[in-house]
Parts: C-alpha cells; sequence; structure tokens
C-alpha cells in the first residue's frame, strides 16, 4: 500500500483555489474536518493558508454513527456538525471556510446558517489530490457557467431525449438554478471543487417521462459504471416504476426500498457539466476511497440526474442517487445545449 505524503504541487493548487476565493494575508479562515476525513487534504488547506499569510484554525468534529440501515455516500449532506452552536458560530465568524467534511456542507442543515451570517464556504469534494490538481481553476470555466445558469434560469421546458430511449420533460418555471465553477469570492455565498456544473431544482409535480440508463452510464452513490440497462419511469416527480434485467437494476431496486421513504425515488435536481478538463474515464483510475466523484459530475456534456432531497419542492430524504449519462440530447425551451452527449457552444 502506498503511503500519501505532502507535495509541493498539492500545496501551490490549494494556494490557487484559495487565492481565487479572495483569501488574502492576515484573513482568518476556519478548516471544517472530522475524524474520518482526508488527513491529506486537511493538511494541504492548513499548510497553503499558511503559505499565503492567513490565519487557520482547526474545527474537529467526531465522525458521527450512521443512523440509517445502508451505507450513505456522495449526499452532499454532511451530518458532522450535529447542530452544535459553538461550532456554527465559530464557522460564521471565520469569514472563509474551508469545508473538508466527508460528505461536505452543500445540503447541510447548518448551511444557510452559516451563509447569512456571511461566511463563504469551499467544499473540497473528498477526492486524492492527485485529482484536485488536474481541476484548478479557470477563469473561462466561470463565465460559461454563469451564461447556462442564467440560461437555465430563463428556461420553461427542459427537455432531454437519448438513442437509448431517455424522453423525458422537466417543466422549468419556477426551478432554482445554481451554478458552481470551483471558487467562491463573494459572501454568504458556497463552491465546491472541482466544479463545472450547472443544476436546477424544479418545482414539485413538472417532471415526467422515461430515462433509461445505458451501458457505460454511472451511478456515483456505488461508484460504478453501469454494463446493463436501467429504464426509470418518472410520474410528477417520482420514479414509479426501475427496469432491468441486470445487477445494475437489482442494486438501484435494492438500494432505494431500503431506505423505507417514498422521497428517495423523487428527483433531487437536474443538470449538466461543463468542465472540459474533467475526465470520463477518471472513475476507474482510483480506488473507491479515493474519490468522491465530483469530477465525473462535471464531465461536460453529461446529463446529471439525481434523486433525493429537493427542499424547494419541499421533499427531505436522507436517500440520494447521483446519476451522470453521457449520450444524452438537453434542449432548452428548444435550444440543444448538449447534442448526444457533446456541450454545444452556447455559452461563449
Amino acid at each position: 500500500m502506498l503511503a500519501d505524503r505532502i507535495e509541493a504541487k498539492w500545496i501551490e493548487a490549494f494556494c490557487e483555489i484559495f487565492e481565487r476565493c479572495a483569501v488574502k494575508a492576515g484573513d482568518t479562515a476556519a478548516i471544517l474536518s472530522e475524524t474520518q476525513s482526508r488527513a491529506l487534504n486537511v493538511h494541504l488547506a492548513e499548510l497553503a493558508l499558511l503559505r499565503m499569510g492567513a490565519r487557520p484554525f482547526h474545527v474537529v468534529m467526531p465522525t458521527p454513527r450512521n443512523r440509517n440501515i445502508v451505507p450513505v455516500r456522495s449526499t452532499g449532506a454532511s451530518e458532522a456538525i450535529q447542530r452544535l452552536g459553538p461550532v456554527i458560530t465559530a464557522l460564521q465568524q471565520a469569514g472563509f471556510v474551508v469545508d473538508c467534511t466527508i460528505e461536505g456542507l452543500m445540503h447541510a442543515v447548518e448551511t444557510p446558517e452559516i451563509l447569512k451570517a456571511g461566511a463563504r464556504i469551499l467544499v473540497i469534494s473528498n477526492e486524492h489530490p492527485e485529482a484536485l490538481e488536474r481541476m484548478v481553476p479557470d477563469p473561462a470555466l466561470e463565465k460559461r457557467v454563469r451564461a447556462a445558469a442564467k440560461m437555465l434560469r430563463g428556461t420553461k421546458r427542459m427537455r432531454v431525449t437519448s438513442k437509448a430511449g431517455t424522453a423525458l420533460d422537466v417543466d422549468m418555471v419556477g426551478a432554482s438554478t445554481v451554478g458552481v465553477w470551483g471558487w467562491t469570492d463573494k459572501p454568504g455565498t458556497l463552491a465546491h471543487w472541482p466544479g463545472g456544473i450547472v443544476v436546477s431544482f424544479p418545482k414539485s409535480g413538472t417532471i415526467n417521462g422515461t430515462l433509461v440508463m445505458a451501458p457505460g452510464d454511472i451511478n456515483l452513490t456505488f461508484k460504478r459504471y453501469l454494463t446493463s440497462p436501467v429504464i426509470m419511469t418518472l410520474k410528477d416527480d417520482y420514479v414509479v416504476e426501475l427496469e432491468g434485467e441486470g445487477t445494475d437494476a437489482a442494486m438501484m431496486r435494492a438500494y432505494l426500498a431500503a431506505w423505507g421513504d417514498r422521497e428517495a425515488y423523487a428527483v433531487s435536481h437536474v443538470g449538466f457539466g461543463m468542465n472540459p478538463a474533467a475526465r470520463y474515464e477518471a472513475l476507474s483510475m482510483y480506488d473507491q476511497r479515493d474519490t468522491n466523484g465530483t469530477e465525473i459530475r462535471a464531465v461536460s456534456g453529461n446529463f446529471l440526474f439525481s434523486t433525493g432531497a429537493n427542499e424547494f419542492a419541499g421533499r427531505y430524504t436522507a436517500g440520494h442517487f447521483d446519476l451522470p449519462m453521457m449520450g444524452t440530447t438537453i434542449e432548452l425551451d428548444g435550444v440543444a445545449v448538449v447534442r448526444d452527449g457533446v456541450l454545444q457552444d452556447v455559452f461563449g
């Protein structure tokens, strides 16, 4: 087994992302982690902040017990803080929060309170730094992601189709859209590294049709490339049928049923990846403990479909699937922004 060590190139990569987050000499920065966090990333964050002249401090929480009956992966909803008031206060006052928790604070219950106080949060995805160093800031990506988010916010209808049989309609009126390019420099905002993703959280009762996952598409909860088709029928946001003869469909059916929660079958968000540096094959390059799959979410031209919690539709659940699909066509009010898995040149 290879032992990880600190590399100067990784400190430099962390410095680059923190510079994009407007960290300056003398700034206070909180490094939030838990006892099962990737220690290498926590250490790199500290060394990078010190190299920049910032004043970091650590908040380390015990990793809580998993009270669910199934393993939980890639939810983006860390439970590490456990609603502990002094921890929330410390993060509010830090100004800049480096989030090294396993699942990340994106959908954590404490995050709105932290952001409301003016703190900005950078979620460092639980990836090996070898992956992070390839995804350093790209100023051009910010412009494209902003343009895509603006287009989605003005879209009334999303239509997703594929040669495999997907035919999905999404009513986008009133949907909440988020674009993430990999860093945040404004108070009260959150971003994750790697970035290059735009996603929308539709209102309740807005998604209908058929979604077909073909071999080669990805179930990121299982960190697995599919080897057999999975066919989902959606009615008013909910997966009402999940068909397929192979192991992939059987595992998905079992995992969804294990929650005993209807909301686990509902749609969380829809969107697409925009990062040309993100590699589709990257999931095969790392041990499962060394990847959280954020790079796969950002692969340019994918359709990112997720089940689980959607606070904008009033749905809450711990069950979650992130399912990047690679060969779809995505149309926004009739304009193809992705065609057969290729991001179109419509965002500048």
